[in-house]
């Protein structure tokens, strides 16, 4: 596979960095709107974590492979095989499986495994990018 620039580390933590930022404020702000009180704690329960990866999973098939902090960072979720838009099932497999099971099974380990393949490979690819038969692009 010719990969025209794929999306390194640093770039890739940014944009998960501002998405985390974006809408954890945005589920605070409802969360204060309904309870009069927010911490930062709370994105630690199991509502958000499920809210969040579910945001991760639906938005970039609605929004053509991307979420909110990859749009911002100008990089893009695309499928290994025919560079086309992420499926359903490709983002199940990229989110669900490769960023939440599979860590947690590991207890975190797969993180540090996945951040070191993208650091390390030529063409840039997590564990979650193999399992979902994914990979980011830099536009």
């Amino acid at each position: 596979m010719n990969f025209k620039k794929p999306a390194g580390f640093g770039i890739r933590f940014v944009a998960s960095f501002i998405d985390f930022l974006i809408i954890s404020s945005i589920f605070g702000i409802v969360f204060y709107m309904i309870n009069g009180n927010y911490s930062i704690e709370q994105t630690e329960e199991f509502t958000f974590q499920a809210l969040y990866t579910l945001y991760l999973t639906i938005t970039p098939i609605l929004w053509g492979g991307y979420v909110i902090g990859k749009k911002i960072c100008k990089v893009k979720i695309k499928r290994f095989n025919d560079d086309e838009n992420p499926t359903i099932l490709n983002m199940i497999m990229r989110e669900m499986v490769g960023k939440y099971i599979i860590v947690l099974a590991t207890f975190g380990i797969s993180v540090l495994v996945s951040g070191l393949m993208v650091i390390l490979r030529e063409d840039k690819r997590a564990i979650h990018d193999f399992i979902s038969g994914t990979y980011v692009n830099k536009e």
